[in-house]
This record gives C-alpha cells, structure tokens and sequence, in this order.
C-alpha cells in the first residue's frame, strides 16, 4: 500500500514537473516571439520615430544649419561639373520676346513619351493656356541621356529606333525637349534640377515663376494660373510654394531608394523643402537657386532635398499650399477640384481627370452658400481620415 501510494507521489510529482516545464516552454516561446516582433520593427520603429525625434532636435535647439552649407559650399570650378554637360536637344529661343507668367519644366525620363503627350494633350497643352486662359505659360520638358549604348543607338540590332533617335523625331515635332548629356537615372535627379535652373537664368529670366513637376503629376492648370496671375499682381517675392517637409531625417535604411549614406550627408536632418512632384518659386528666387547652384556641393542625389538646401543657403523658406500634392492622388471629386492645384500619381487617368476637373459644372456645383457648405462636408469626409495618405491635410476642408 505504501509503495502504491509513493508512486501516486511520483506521478504527481511528474505530472507537476511537466506543468511547470510545459508553462516555462510557454513563456520562453512567448518571450521569443514578442523579441522577434520588436526586432522586426525596431529598425522601422528608430526611421520613423527616433530619427525624427533626432531631427527636430537638431533642428530647433542645435540649428546647425550654417554649419551645413558652409560644410558644402565648394570652389566654383568644382560646382560646374554638376553642370558643365553639353545640350543635346536645346530651344534657346522658346520664351524670346515673350511676357511669360510660368516656365513650367517637367522633368521626365526617355522612354516616357506616352507620358509628355498626355501632358501635351492636357494641363501642359500651351496652346489651351494661352487661349483659354490669357496667359503665356512655356512647358520644356528636362531629361538625360538613355541608360545604354543600345538605348542610345539609333538602330538597335533588332531593326529598331533607338530610344534617342526618337527623342529627336519627338522633339522635332513638338519643339519642347531639353536634353543634356548626363545619364537619366534616379541617382542624377539633382543634375536634372540644375539643368532647369541654369536654362531658366540663360534663356527664360524674364518669367514671372519657375515650375518643376514630375511627368505624373496632374496640375490644374486654370486653378494655377488664377493663383500665380494675382500673386504677381501683389508684387510677391521670396515666393515658394508646394507641399512642405519640415524637420525630415535623412533616411539611413539601405534597403530604401532614399537611402543617404552618412559619408553624403552626416547630419541628422535636412532643411525644409517641398516634395519634388511639384513646387512652384518666383523669378527672384529661381535666379538665387541659380548662384547658389554655382557653389554647393551637387553630390546629394535627392532633388528636392538639394533645393532645400539651397534655398537655406540664400534664406529663403517654402510655405505650404494646401492643395499641392506630395506623392499621392487627391480624392476624384467636384468638391476638390475647385481648389486643387496639383495630384500625384496620374498616368493612365490623366484625360479623363482632365475633362473632369476643367469642366464649366465644377464651379456651379461649388458656387454659392450652399455649394460652399456641401462641398466643407465632402472635403471633411474625404480628407480628415485618422489615417495618412500624403496628398491633402485635414486643413484644406476648411478653406
């Protein structure tokens, strides 16, 4: 009987050991599985979160930024290689004699014709400004040189144009493309900047405002001019608008199309500057991004970061435009195309936006008490989401 019931004992024993081994093998496991979710995250987490707070420290209470552009200004012999390329395709005389409210550059890649046509077809089309609109406004559109000799050649060994024999039959049709022999890579964006700022200082200063915009941006051409005409008429300076990053870290993920080494840019955030997609500066501006181009250090690939820069070297600051885009779509409404200026995004919808945002019906929706009222409604439900899409704030419901 004492036997029996040691062995009772012992299985007790056993099944309370293996209770507790099994409970331990829990918490091990669970343990595990929260390190490796924080291991995942933690290098996203210390981008978006960490890195801005170092940011915003940086910029507000160390404010170092004369350290910076004093760091990157370079002799002017060395600054002219980041623009010393010779012209490939070239229209010197494009605004000669001309009283032009907007040069408007589209900066744009080889093989995106489909691209430059819609644009030619649609908001970009010179023609439509000048008669609808009253205003002379002169698109160029900048490119660089095909990726590969087979890309550059004018037949490929299949039969075929080559990319840069089209280009010249494009241009010879069109009379728009600015071409500079630089390679077209993402990597050369900042060369391409340089390129619009240094034709605009030689062949265009007499325009009232600058545009940049890549070729998928829509802009709302009417609503633009409207703009600009009574900004000038205000004898505005300093003028630079857009959609504003404030306080933006560099981004030190490698995995990342953005990626800056710290060997490129050391410090811990950037100037203010407007997303690339599109921006527009009066000529007083343009003309000093110019100088300043003349004696920074070009190397730092991102575009919009190196205008940035510039602009902080000259003292000059961006202010934001409810209604300019970064780098998504606005909502396809009536309510919103009334006000919008410019959205991200758009390559096979382009005609259709088009037709609908310039439609006469667009302003007598909006028009009026209760056109106003409705269209606040809309623009709340389809703006101020808890969410972040990157196109217009919650604000511009208001407006």
């Amino acid at each position: 009987m004492d036997h029996f019931q040691g062995m009772i004992r012992f299985s007790r024993m056993c099944v309370n050991f293996r209770r507790i081994r099994k409970c331990q093998y829990v918490q091990l496991m669970t343990t595990c599985l929260v390190l490796s979710v924080v291991m995942v995250f933690w290098e996203q987490l210390d981008m978006s979160f960490v890195s801005h707070v170092k940011s915003y420290s940086y910029r507000y209470i160390v404010n170092r930024f004369t350290y910076i552009n004093n760091n990157l200004t370079i002799p002017h012999e060395q600054a002219r290689r980041f623009s010393d390329f010779p012209y490939l395709l070239d229209h010197q005389d494009k605004c000669t004699g001309k009283d032009v409210l907007l040069l408007l550059f589209v900066k744009t890649s080889p093989e995106n014709i489909k691209r430059r046509n819609a644009i030619r077809s649609t908001w970009g089309n010179e023609t439509y400004i000048q008669t609808a609109l009253g205003v002379t406004v002169k698109v160029l559109f900048a490119l660089g040189t095909p990726h590969t000799k087979k890309e550059k050649s004018l037949w490929n060994k299949s039969g075929e144009v080559g990319i840069q024999e089209q280009l010249i039959h494009e241009d010879h049709v069109h009379g728009d493309l600015i071409q500079q022999d630089f390679v077209d890579s993402f990597h050369n964006l900042t060369l391409k900047l340089i390129l619009q700022f240094h034709w605009m200082h030689s062949h265009c200063a007499h325009a009232r405002f600058f545009m940049t915009a890549d070729d998928d941006i829509f802009v709302h051409m009417p609503n633009l001019v409207s703009y600009l005409k009574d900004v000038s008429n205000r004898g505005i300076t300093d003028f630079w608008i857009g959609r504003v990053h404030r306080g933006a870290p560099p981004i030190r993920r490698k995995s990342s199309k953005y990626y800056v080494s710290f060997e490129m840019y050391p410090w811990m955030s950037y100037p203010d500057y407007t997303a690339g997609a599109g921006y527009v500066v009066s000529s007083d501006v343009a003309d000093k991004i110019y100088q300043a181009t003349l004696i920074l250090n070009a190397s730092l690939y991102i575009d919009d970061v190196f205008m940035g820069i510039c602009a902080k070297a000259i003292g000059v600051s961006p202010q934001e435009h409810v209604f300019f885009s970064g780098e998504g779509k606005s909502p396809y409404h009536v309510c919103i195309y009334d006000q919008m200026m410019t959205s991200h995004g758009h390559v096979d919808d382009i005609y259709d936006l088009w037709q609908a945002a310039t439609h006469p019906q667009v302003k007598q929706c909006t028009s009026g008490l209760t056109g106003r009222l409705y269209c606040t409604i809309v623009k709340i439900t389809l703006l101020c989401k808890p969410y972040y899409f990157n196109t217009y704030p919650c604000k511009a419901a208001f407006l």
